[in-house]
């Protein structure tokens, strides 16, 4: 891991509704090349953090964001052009089959599509390339974003709970793909499941009313110290 870090974030606050922050002063750093996991129970703000650093959100202020050492915004397109993101939910471009949703993100990000024969087949996807995307099963859906997502390798691959829906099979695949990651470069993910934390992350960030509550790094990550940290 290169513990020098990229993505800068200080005292960001996010809400849905002007009083109730979801994100309350919330500030962390990610350094390239490593895994981090976020982890808490529901309404933490995880969620609400992963869609507002991939600019979906119109309600926040934060005092400083710097992205490889320059000030950005969320929607900045070169920003935009580093980061990818795997959602717990994702409906769009349903009239697309997989292969044509793959091409069409890397056009969109400038990148010739790689070989995802690897890929497809690791995550038992063989029979739905060319399905339209709204015909697919929850798990097959979110096999099709994860495919692409480690097809296109941004340099900030953020994953919503990326397990949801998918197979024991695929979910040791997708383990294997989060661990092989450093060398493309860094991953944000989000989880209930605590064994997918701890068995992929460099560091652990354990959210709670919208702060970081407590951080986790290396041999200190063990399941049962962050399960006390999650106890209400």
């Amino acid at each position: 891991m290169n513990n020098k870090a990229f993505l800068v974030l200080n005292k960001l606050s996010v809400w849905y509704t002007r009083g109730k922050p979801v994100l309350d002063n919330f500030s962390m750093e990610l350094g390239a090349n490593e895994v981090v996991g976020l982890i808490g129970l529901n309404g933490a703000g995880k969620t609400t953090f992963i869609k507002t650093l991939s600019g979906l959100l119109d309600s926040f202020q934060i005092k400083t964001a710097l992205w490889q050492d320059k000030p950005f915004q969320f929607r900045d397109i070169a920003f935009k052009k580093d980061r990818y993101t795997v959602f717990a939910e994702d409906h769009s471009f349903q009239f697309f089959t997989f292969r044509e949703y793959a091409s069409y993100v890397a056009a969109s990000y400038g990148k010739k599509l790689c070989d995802i024969g690897e890929l497809v087949q690791g995550f038992r996807f063989e029979e739905y390339t060319d399905i339209l995307l709204k015909e697919l099963s929850t798990g097959n859906l979110k096999k099709a974003y994860l495919i692409t997502a480690f097809a296109l390798k941004p340099k900030l691959l953020m994953l919503d709970e990326p397990v949801n829906g998918l197979d024991y099979q695929s979910t040791e695949y997708l383990y294997r793909q989060i661990n092989n990651y450093r060398q493309h470069g860094t991953i944000l993910f989000s989880s209930h499941i605590l064994e997918s934390i701890c068995l992929t992350s460099d560091r652990v960030l354990v959210l709670e009313q919208g702060r970081i509550k407590r951080s986790f790094a290396g041999q200190e990550i063990e399941t049962a110290k962050i399960r006390e940290m999650l106890k209400v």
